[in-house]
């Protein structure tokens, strides 16, 4: 009878360590649970969990249901691809279980469109995992699957966000009566989506929230989140205010207001407002417009639900927008026709808003520089590929705003002599100095770069010695120069002159470094043949943007 016991007994202790093993290993750094592409919260019956999402997983085999808080019925690995946790090549993910909730929202996101779920019994949020190894050493251990000979793709910092588009930018929500708690949840999700689009990071674009009923209020700051996640829940956790529509009194509050070094404005970059109006507004608007243009601030109107023809009666006044934006151009102006299906408007919105060269109320990189190119016609050079040099000086040109209060270029053709092509106060519209440069005609001779550094500098930049704008000299050449280049290249440098070299064929890289300013790398470029200029233009505008931006501060 005594013994009968005894196998029941060792089960059940059995068991019980099989029970408890899982939760004492967790605690030690236990392998993750290895996942499929397909396994959802609902499967790990666990308030906590390591997995290990595999690589390879097609982005379009996952169900994912809300951002950040997910529905349990999402896919693990495809919410952790959303989230930014892992890339398709799979990785571990630490998942915990939450409560369900109501309204999960629909976020696009690494190439993923999760969707929006009305409630849900249960829902999780995903971050880094740790494997075993990594619990062991703190050191990150790679999950990639081995190298298949192909060059891999560099991922980018997701903190540093896009670079190619620094701005500072105030959303202007519309929180009236006019729009209402349900168009202000879709207005909240649309400007989300924008949001995410930017790539928000600490060296691209920032951004804050206002909104706007009877009285203003700045939700938050650009200084207080900069990373996109972080702006996304701050969005989602804004309310609803009610009130009238006073736009124009919540304009001029931000313009006035928000756009401070306290508050995290960052000198030398756009300041944008992106006004959205539900409507029209219920008060003056055209005293706001002023004062933010005076404070340089670039306005666009995102109008929905414009008024009919039997409501104009109502409006103070029918020109409302020409009067908010910056400049009354289309530019500045942007209409959806309602607050449903709005995905489509994100990227044409996301597209203006990066295109900073058209920020004429801003002092920004592209309309606060002057830039003088002084181009090789020495007779090592050729006919055709001097069109080429031409073309490259052309396609920077593009990039700026050429006004008379704007940007400013000029022109200097060098051999042994130098021939002014055109100088900074000779045009002041874009088109004209694109056709001039276009036909500048080839001098041919020798190559003498140290003396026409001295001549561009004293006979070019001379005169524009007291100019707002900050000075950079380009300069194309294809061989060794005759003379010193060190000399001049210094001399105008310490007359704040910023010089970019470029190189092409024979031009010795020691002539490339000694005139470029510092640091040399980043000032200096090489490329072995003419059709090469092309793909430096990015690399020159971006570097006189960063130049721009470094003096500002």
């Amino acid at each position: 009878m005594a013994a009968a016991w005894i196998p029941a007994l060792c089960f059940g202790v059995c068991l019980l360590l099989l029970l408890l093993l899982p939760v004492s290993a967790s605690s030690q750094g236990a392998v993750p649970i290895a996942i499929t592409c397909l396994t959802r919260g609902l499967d790990i019956r666990k308030e906590k969990a390591d997995v290990l999402c595999p690589g390879g997983c097609s982005l379009e085999e996952f169900s994912v249901f809300g951002n950040v808080v997910y529905a349990s019925v999402s896919s693990i690995c495809g919410a952790a691809i959303h989230r930014g946790v892992i890339s398709t090549s799979g990785g571990p993910v630490r998942i915990y279980s939450l409560p369900g909730r109501e309204n999960y929202s629909s976020v696009e996101a690494n190439g993923i469109q999760s969707q929006m779920l009305s409630r849900w019994s249960a829902s999780f949020t995903v971050t880094e995992g740790k494997s075993a190894a990594q619990e062991v050493t703190g050191q990150a251990v790679s999950t990639a699957r081995p190298s298949t000979g192909k060059r891999q793709k560099k991922t980018p910092d997701k903190k540093a966000g896009n670079k190619d588009c620094k701005a500072d930018i105030a959303f202007m929500i519309d929180g009236s009566f006019n729009i209402g708690q349900r168009r202000f949840n879709l207005q909240k999700n649309f400007i989300g989506k924008v949001a995410l689009m930017l790539g928000i990071g600490t060296e691209g674009p920032h951004v804050g929230v206002v909104q706007a009923s009877e009285h203003p209020k700045i939700e938050f700051y650009l200084k207080n989140f900069t990373s996109a996640k972080d702006v996304l829940l701050a969005i989602k956790e804004v309310g609803f205010r009610g009130g009238n529509s006073n736009t124009g009194k919540a304009l001029k509050y931000t313009a006035e207001k928000f756009f401070t070094p306290e508050t995290g404005m960052r000198k030398g970059l756009p300041k944008v407002v992106v006004v959205f109006i539900d409507g029209w507004p219920s008060d003056e608007v055209e005293e706001a417009g002023i004062v933010a243009r005076e404070f340089g601030v670039n306005v666009f109107v995102v109008s929905v639900n414009k008024p009919i023809p039997e409501e104009l009666g109502m409006v103070k006044d029918v020109a409302f927008i020409d009067k908010m934006v910056c400049r009354n151009t289309d530019f500045f102006t942007y209409h959806m026709p309602n607050w449903f299906s709005t995905t489509k408007y994100v990227k044409p919105l996301v597209q203006k808003l990066c295109t900073h060269e058209q920020m004429l109320c801003s002092k920004t990189c592209y309309n606060s520089v002057n830039i003088a190119f002084l181009i090789d016609g020495s007779s090592s050079v050729g006919e055709s590929n001097f069109q080429l040099e031409l073309q490259f000086a052309a396609n920077i040109v593009k990039m700026f705003e050429v006004s008379d209060i704007g940007a400013k270029i000029a022109a200097v053709q060098f051999t042994y002599d130098q021939r002014i092509e055109f100088n900074f106060n000779d045009y002041n519209v874009k088109e004209n100095i694109l056709e001039v440069i276009s036909n500048i005609r080839y001098m041919s001779g020798g190559t003498a770069t140290g003396e026409a550094i001295a001549f561009t500098m004293r006979s070019v930049f001379g005169p524009v010695r007291d100019s707002p704008n900050k000075n950079f000299l380009v300069v194309v050449t294809d061989g060794q120069s005759y003379d010193d280049v060190l000399g001049p290249a210094a001399a105008a440098q310490d007359a704040g002159i910023t010089i970019f070299s470029v190189g092409v064929a024979w031009a010795p890289l020691d002539d490339l470094k000694d005139m470029a300013s510092k640091p040399k790398e980043e000032h200096s470029f090489f490329t072995k043949e003419f059709t090469g200029l092309e793909a430096l233009v990015p690399d020159v505008i971006r570097g006189i943007c960063g130049d721009f931006v470094a003096s500002q501060q």
